[in-house]
């Protein structure tokens, strides 16, 4: 059985060094933690914090759980092999052909393997230069977001949106939930490049329009990220806009600003400025995240603020709707002519061409 003995060792040497190329005993760490915090007489005193434990834990878990079984099979296995029995060798066969299937599905979690990878996302996008067309086509950017969350099972929360002045939205944040849902998204940070025939223009002339997508993870623990309290301004001022008749009476909406970078973050949508305030911190804090990805810094005190003018250097993709239909990601040469179908939320084949790219 010596023809099956080998490949049984060489799986379980691919099994060992994924598990430590996602950091297993560190995931572990964090379980035994939460796992003692669960196991305290007052953990539900505080509900709203105890449930951000338990979906956190429930996370970990999913992610955590699949690996450690894996392990003790191929560690099954191989005892299996020890006992040097003939008459096992097509069960043995069978099992290893499974569990190396196993591992080939799992095999694709490796591509997540950055600090952030398995956070959920805020995103934001901005329209661009371009007037009514460039609001026109952020919200077209937002619907096809959207729907490639709802496409793959995501959450999707609509955080902020400005609508345009006559079209479109001037801008908006949403709260994207699910597995891996930055290290899918993080390659659609940047700018977007629209060329078609301009629908608000009598001429029906050609028009190049731009927006911008910021994709940040989510950062809602306050340990994944200390922010000194004297580095921070906290406003509160009147909501604006729709929202029902108890938001426009009560100084609820919050502005934010983080001194040392200049990052301001307002929200106004939700009733209470206490849930106006956790959400802008939320917001704040995975804004400074990113700057430190960006600017490869470990401290907050070192970053400086975004170079909103760079940013928009940064084109990413380019949709060409006229005179002819291609969607083309300029860093990985990925292209379709199924523009339509793209804006409808096909954007696996990208996310999946970003992904194979940052491998190496």
């Amino acid at each position: 059985m010596d023809d099956l003995h080998q490949p049984a060792l060489d799986l379980q040497a691919f099994v060992e060094a994924a598990a430590e190329k996602i950091d297993i005993d560190s995931l572990l760490a964090q379980k035994l933690k939460l796992d003692e915090q669960m196991a305290k007489p007052d953990f539900w005193d505080e509900p709203a914090k105890a449930q951000e434990i338990v979906k956190q834990h429930a996370k970990l878990e999913k992610r955590i759980q699949p690996w450690l079984n894996l392990q003790k099979d191929v560690e099954d296995l191989l005892e299996l092999f020890d006992l040097q029995d003939d008459t096992m060798r097509p069960e043995l066969a069978s099992d290893l052909n499974e569990l190396t299937e196993r591992f080939a599905k799992m095999k694709a979690e490796l591509k997540f393997a950055g600090p952030y990878d398995d956070h959920d996302v805020i995103l934001n996008i901005f329209s661009g230069a371009g007037g009514t067309d460039a609001q026109d086509w952020a919200q077209m950017l937002m619907r096809m977001y959207v729907r490639w969350a709802e496409q793959n099972d995501y959450e999707v929360k609509t955080i902020e949106e400005t609508a345009g002045d006559e079209a479109g939205i001037k801008n908006a944040t949403l709260q994207i939930s699910g597995g891996f849902a930055y290290g899918k998204l993080k390659g659609e940070h940047g700018v977007h490049r629209l060329v078609r025939l301009s629908p608000f223009n009598a001429d029906n002339l050609r028009q190049t329009s731009f927006a911008k997508v910021d994709v940040l993870p989510k950062i809602d623990r306050p340990e994944e990220l200390e922010i000194d309290e004297k580095d921070l301004r906290v406003d509160v001022y009147r909501s604006g806009g729709h929202g029902g008749q108890s938001v426009n009476t009560t100084d609820s909406a919050v502005r934010i600003t983080h001194i040392p970078t200049g990052i301001v973050v307002a929200i106004q949508n939700e009733r209470s400025q206490l849930q106006n305030k956790e959400t802008a911190l939320t917001i704040l804090r995975s804004r400074l995240i990113q700057l430190q990805i960006e600017q490869h810094k470990e401290k907050t005190q070192e970053l400086k603020g975004p170079n909103q003018s760079a940013e928009w250097g940064n084109q990413i993709r380019s949709y060409v709707l006229h005179p002819y239909k291609q969607v083309k990601d300029l860093r990985t040469k990925h292209e379709t002519s199924d523009a339509e179908g793209v804006l409808d939320g096909n954007l696996t084949p990208f996310i999946e061409a970003y992904q194979e790219s940052t491998l190496g």
